[in-house]
C-alpha cells in the first residue's frame, strides 16, 4: 500500500480512477493484478516488487496530471505505462501546464500529447523545413495542419499550402470523372479533415475561395516560388527523389515547409526511390533543417492501432 500525498479531494480521485473506475480497470489490465484506490490510498495484490514501483510511478504520474488539470484518458494511461521505464522523467514535461498551440472549431484547446510530439513542435517553431517521420496516427500532419493556422490566424504567414502526391491505384486522373478538383479531392480528404476540424467548414471553403488556403497536387507545384506560406507535403513517402527535390526548391522568403511521412508504406512502382528516405538522409545535418522520426508508442488514435502496427511489424520480420 501506499500513499498519494497530493490527492486531497474526491474529484481529483475520480479523475484519476475513471467514470465507475473505468481508467483503474485498465490500469489493472495493464499491470495484471487487482488495484483499490480509496481517496489517497492506493492498495494491490500481493505482487513483484518491481511491478509496485512501477505502480507508484503510474500514479505519480497521473497525480501530477490532475493537478494540472489534464483529463485522464485511455490513451494517456497506455502511453505512460509503455514510457515507464524508458522516459519515467521526461513523462512529467508532457503534462505539465504549458502554452496550447490553439483551439479547434469547437473550442477544445489542443496540447501536444506525446515527448515526440513535443520534440516536433520545437523543431516546426525553430526550423524552416521540417520532416516529421513514422507511423500512421502520430499525429504529423494534424499538428502541422494546427501549427500552420495558429500562424495564419497570427498573421505570422499569409497562405497555407498543403500537398500530396496521387498515387492511384492503376488509373490516371485523367480517366477519373470530373472536373481537376473532382478528381483530385479523394487524395487529399485527411488534409480537408485537418483543416475542417481547426476552421470548420464555411471558413476553409472560405479560405481556398480567397486563395488563403490551396489544397492540390504536388505536379501543380513545379514552377512556383512559395513566399510568406506554410507548405506541407504529406504522403511524402510516395514522392519519387526527383519530386522531393523540386518541392523542396520551391520554398521562398518567409515561408516554412513540413514533410510527413511513413515510410513503411511505400507505394511507388518497383524500382523507384522514395524521396523521403533519400531526403532524411541527404538533410539530416544541415541547420535549419529538423527531423522528428515518430515510433508506434507516439500512436494517439485508437489502442488497437499500436496493435495493429506491431502485428504488421512482426508479419514482415518473419517474410524476411
Amino acid at each position: 500500500m501506499f500513499f498519494l500525498t497530493s490527492i486531497s479531494s474526491m474529484k481529483d480521485c475520480q479523475n484519476i480512477c475513471g467514470v465507475n473506475n473505468s481508467n483503474l480497470k485498465i490500469i489493472e489490465k495493464l499491470f495484471g493484478f487487482n488495484i483499490n484506490v480509496n481517496l489517497n490510498e492506493v492498495s494491490f495484490d500481493d505482487v513483484d516488487e518491481n511491478k509496485i514501483e512501477n505502480l507508484k510511478k503510474m500514479f505519480e504520474v497521473l497525480t501530477f496530471m490532475t493537478l494540472n488539470d489534464f483529463q485522464v484518458t485511455e490513451r494517456d494511461l497506455i502511453y505512460i505505462y509503455n514510457n515507464l521505464e524508458k522516459n519515467y522523467n521526461s513523462l512529467f514535461i508532457i503534462y505539465k501546464k504549458k502554452e496550447m498551440i490553439d483551439r479547434n472549431f469547437l473550442g477544445k484547446p489542443i496540447f501536444p500529447k506525446t515527448l515526440k510530439q513535443i520534440e516536433y513542435l520545437r523543431s516546426l517553431n525553430v526550423n524552416d523545413i521540417s520532416f516529421g517521420v513514422g507511423p500512421a496516427g502520430t499525429g504529423k500532419t494534424y499538428l502541422a495542419v494546427v501549427y500552420a493556422v495558429s500562424l495564419l490566424k497570427k498573421g505570422t504567414i499569409k497562405r497555407i499550402l498543403l500537398t500530396r502526391p496521387a498515387i492511384e491505384a492503376g488509373e490516371s486522373l485523367g480517366f477519373l470523372p470530373g472536373d481537376l478538383k473532382e478528381k483530385i479531392d479523394p487524395y487529399l480528404r485527411p488534409l480537408y479533415d485537418a483543416l475542417y476540424d481547426m476552421l470548420g467548414v464555411k471558413a476553409v471553403e472560405n479560405y481556398i475561395e480567397n486563395g488563403i488556403i490551396e489544397i492540390a497536387p504536388l505536379a501543380y507545384m513545379r514552377g512556383r516560388t512559395l513566399e510568406n506560406c506554410f507548405c506541407i507535403l504529406d504522403e511524402a513517402q510516395n514522392t519519387t527523389e526527383l519530386q522531393m527535390k523540386m518541392f523542396l526548391t520551391r520554398m521562398g522568403f518567409n515561408s516554412k515547409m513540413v514533410i510527413t511521412g511513413d515510410v513503411s508504406q511505400i507505394d511507388l512502382p518497383n524500382g523507384k526511390k522514395s524521396g523521403l528516405v533519400n531526403a532524411c538522409h541527404l538533410l539530416k545535418n544541415i541547420e535549419g533543417i529538423g527531423i522528428t522520426k515518430f515510433e508506434k508508442e507516439d500512436v494517439v488514435r485508437h489502442p488497437l492501432v499500436q496493435k495493429v502496427i506491431d502485428a504488421y511489424e512482426k508479419s514482415e520480420k518473419l517474410v524476411k
